[in-house]
């Protein structure tokens, strides 16, 4: 590296590798934001990479050994680096993180940096002393400090869609999940950082913002201060959604992930009233029964979430459900999973994520009684899983002729093709044939919907002459 005065030194590189949910997409773009100022630019490639991060979730099976398998192919990266003089600061974050720190030291010993997703905001810091330390630096706990007040804003143009976390925890303790035990009890961020970070966002270009929580639903933030708004008073997410909606430039809002127990009669009037806000929910229910339910601990039953799929359907007719589905949790009979099926046919959703049951160390579930036996697990997943196909299939059918508003996110893969996103989050892709120049990204275009296909819609853009016609 040249020191020679004048001389800019090279950027370092950086690699960031992410698992899960939304959440952590977000959160790796502010790890991406901190180590800016430091001098790292993005690679996609492990050989060039001064710094390798891998964002980790939990949720999934087996995901631990998912990451010491890459862990062992950048041990061979590293050594290859050293040999040639060059350092790499390899680093574990996440949720894995979080709940196998210490196991992650003892089996990788080459990783120079273990953190929580409550504590990448000291994420230079911790560069810092991995480059003096001899070992590992750890940072699992649960820092009393709102991180987000250590974030500095998002730096760089953003795409047409954006993802802002509003809520981070959960206290439901659900039977299956870990991220109690990994991000810790649920915390609201003040509605003025919120609006304040939507405005920075809608300014670097973009259209669309997702609200992201874990129980994004259950988000009660500290009201801005004014006149008529006292200190301690809070707002709930219909009344943050009507906020963000009068944004100038913001045409589009979603949230997600929510909880039915969350589900507050002003949210679901909000899905009626505010045109910005898609007709769309994913609402996860896990199940259809009610013993496996109360075996869950999700503290609702399954009438109360037929009864807020007719009520959100009645707000607003066009919405399209979306959900989780567990099969197989421990002590789930055959007739349990009728219900379940049952009331997939009931609700009729618009698509659904859907696995086994898999135990999480340290979950209440992982010590029940009454596994279900892997082959009967598969068989009930298959079933589940056709029918979830079909009734998407449909959906996406019965979309077919109608003129609907297309975001577009940019070019679509074949030459003169433009791509985008429905209001019900479904990718479409339209030709441009004839056309001088294709509609900017972020702009908001009619198009008239034209063929279902497997993972798409295809679409012809509706012109003004047209239109008018």
């Amino acid at each position: 590296m040249s020191s020679v005065p004048g001389l800019a030194k090279p950027a370092r590189k950086l690699l960031i590798r992410t698992w899960g949910c939304q959440m952590n997409v977000y959160d790796s773009g502010r790890m991406a934001d901190l180590l800016a100022p430091l001098g790292y630019a993005p690679t996609e490639s492990p050989e060039e990479a001064d710094m390798v991060i891998l964002n980790t979730c939990h949720i999934r099976e087996k995901a631990s050994e998912k990451v010491f398998s890459d862990l062992g192919r950048l041990r061979e990266t590293k050594k290859a680096r050293a040999a040639e003089g060059r350092q790499t600061v390899i680093a574990v974050a996440g949720c894995v993180a979080q709940a196998e720190g210490a196991e992650i030291t003892a089996r990788a010993p080459w990783v120079d940096i273990v953190l929580g997703p409550q504590t990448y905001h000291r994420l230079p810091e911790m560069v810092a002393r991995a480059s003096r330390a001899a070992g590992a630096v750890i940072e699992t706990d649960f820092p009393a400090e709102d991180k987000f007040d250590h974030l500095p804003e998002a730096r760089g143009a953003q795409g047409p869609v954006a993802f802002l976390t509003i809520q981070e925890g959960c206290d439901k303790f659900c039977s299956f999940c870990v991220v109690p035990y990994t991000r810790g009890a649920e915390f609201s961020r003040p509605a003025a950082a919120i609006l304040a970070e939507a405005r920075q966002l809608v300014a670097q270009g973009a259209r669309e913002i997702a609200l992201l929580g874990q129980n994004v639903n259950a988000w009660a933030g500290e009201a801005p201060r004014t006149a008529l708004s006292p200190a301690g008073s809070t707002w709930g997410l219909a009344r943050l959604l009507r906020e963000l909606a009068e944004i100038p430039g913001l045409a589009r809002l979603r949230y997600t992930t929510s909880h039915p127990r969350d589900m507050a009669d002003d949210l679901i009037a909000a899905h009626g009233e505010i045109p910005a806000l898609m007709p769309y929910l994913h609402l996860p229910v896990q199940s259809g029964s009610d013993r496996v339910l109360a075996a869950m601990n999700r503290g609702h039953k399954a009438d109360l979430y037929l009864r807020l799929a007719d009520r959100l359907r009645e707000a607003r007719p066009d919405i399209a459900l979306t959900s989780d589905f567990i099969v197989g949790h421990p002590g789930e009979t055959a007739a349990d999973f009728e219900a379940t099926m049952a009331l997939v046919e009931r609700v009729g959703f618009a698509g659904a994520y859907s696995f086994k049951y898999s135990a999480r160390p340290g979950t209440p579930a992982a010590s029940m009684a009454g596994l279900v036996a892997e082959p009967e697990k598969d068989s009930r997943l298959q079933t589940l899983q056709a029918v979830l196909r079909h009734q998407q299939d449909a959906f996406n059918r019965a979309c077919v002729g109608r003129v609907v508003d297309v975001l577009v996110t940019g070019s679509g893969r074949h030459p003169g093709q433009v791509a985008g996103r429905s209001p019900w989050l479904q990718p479409v892709h339209a030709p441009m044939p004839h056309v001088p120049g294709m509609p900017p990204v972020g702009a908001v275009v009619p198009m008239t919907l034209v063929a279902a296909n497997p993972n798409s819609l295809s679409a012809t853009v509706v012109h003004e002459e047209s239109a008018a016609a």
